[in-house]
């Protein structure tokens, strides 16, 4: 008789797991296919039922999760972990909520705790090396993604994930082979050639740069950052014509990005465009005003033109932004030196000295007294 109802209670117990394996299936499967009504409408109706099933709250959590009800999913997550605080994919969700809302460090928590109580999770894995990396911790992230593609299984995303912490760390040989390897499972990601074009570029291989960009830009013929990117591989090859082009494409897409005619301005200036140069720079300053670079590269093209005074002016806009930079005053009173005016260009250089500028010795033994 007590055999019999071991057995009858070992039945329950397994008709309930397979039904809650039955309910995680078809929920997970709506999400995915972004049937996220559906998916919230199937839970809802198992919580009506039994408001403290735990898996349907984790269900419902994760469903907000996807809906961008951040805070929403919390509260069914903190509910579920209520029953059961050892629920490791209810702590890895919760963990992703935090971090969608900024807070790293307590998604953190989340994860190491889900890590915790299943030491095999690894989305968890990944989860925490994407919130460490927000928090530039990239050793840590570059563990977290090791482990997650030790664990399985092996994706283009987490080869992507390793690849780009890799690049942080400088590891660009090593990122080419995970963007490659992510590439031999998904060849359709123009991202994937973009990010390995820019580690080649960073290795000098410029023209294995070119060529995944060039294949970035078949796939993906919309983003600027993709042209921007082939045209700073062409400007280190010389093929100032070839940047031109690509600037141009890229202002087109995005006309409101004031780095991207910033570069162009460089390019017009090795052209020695310093009309078209200083008309870029001009551009740029108008969109955003508070980076010195812009006025230091219009000084450039504007000496270049023999407009001293424009020169002085623009130097003058680039050291109130930023007083740090020696080499700004060095060339302020280079600019100065040509107008004749010894004294003040002596007072730029000597400050540029004191900051530890070392070309501005000579310069000060020619012609300052």
């Amino acid at each position: 008789m007590k055999n019999i109802v071991f057995l009858l209670v070992f039945f329950v117990a397994s008709t309930a797991s397979f039904a809650q394996d039955a309910l995680t299936e078809s929920v997970k499967k709506k999400i995915q296919n972004n049937d996220l009504t559906g998916a919230r409408a199937e839970v809802s109706k198992v919580l009506d039922a039994n408001p403290k099933n735990k898996v349907a709250l984790n269900l419902r959590g994760l469903v907000r999760l996807n809906q961008d009800d951040f805070y929403g999913a919390i509260g069914d997550l903190n509910f579920a972990l209520e029953i059961d605080s050892t629920f490791a994919e209810a702590l890895n969700n919760r963990g992703e909520a935090k971090m969608a809302l900024g807070d790293d460090e307590a998604s953190i928590v989340d994860f190491n705790k889900a890590i915790k109580f299943n030491a095999k999770y690894a989305d968890a894995y990944t989860n925490r090396g994407l919130a460490k990396y927000n928090l530039e911790d990239f050793q840590g992230a570059y563990f977290d993604f090791s482990k997650a593609l030790e664990l399985g299984p092996v994706d283009a995303d987490k080869y992507f994930n390793r690849g780009v912490v890799k690049a942080e760390l400088g590891e660009f040989i090593s990122a080419i082979d995970d963007y490659s390897k992510a590439i031999e499972m998904d060849k359709a990601d123009a991202n994937l050639y973009n990010y390995r074009g820019v580690a080649y570029y960073s290795t000098n291989n410029f023209n294995q740069a070119i060529a995944d960009y060039d294949v970035a830009i078949k796939l993906d013929a919309k983003d600027p950052m993709k042209f921007e990117n082939r045209a700073l591989a062409k400007n280190a090859k010389q093929d100032y014509k070839g940047a031109l082009e690509d600037y141009n494409k890229a202002i087109e897409l995005d006309p409101e990005e004031p780095e991207t005619y910033n570069l162009r301005g460089v390019v017009k200036y090795s052209l020695e465009d310093h009309d078209g140069a200083i008309a870029d720079y001009t551009k740029a300053i108008a969109l955003d005003n508070t980076n010195p670079v812009y006025f230091d590269n219009r000084a450039l093209s504007r000496t270049e033109k023999d407009d001293y005074a424009g020169a002085v002016e623009d130097y003058s806009s680039s050291i109130e932004l930023y007083p740090g930079d020696p080499e700004t005053y060095y060339q302020r009173g280079l600019v100065k030196l040509s107008m004749n005016n010894k004294y003040d260009a002596c007072l730029d250089f000597k400050h540029a000295e004191e900051m530890g500028l070392v070309e501005a010795k000579d310069i000060i033994k020619k012609n300052c007294k």
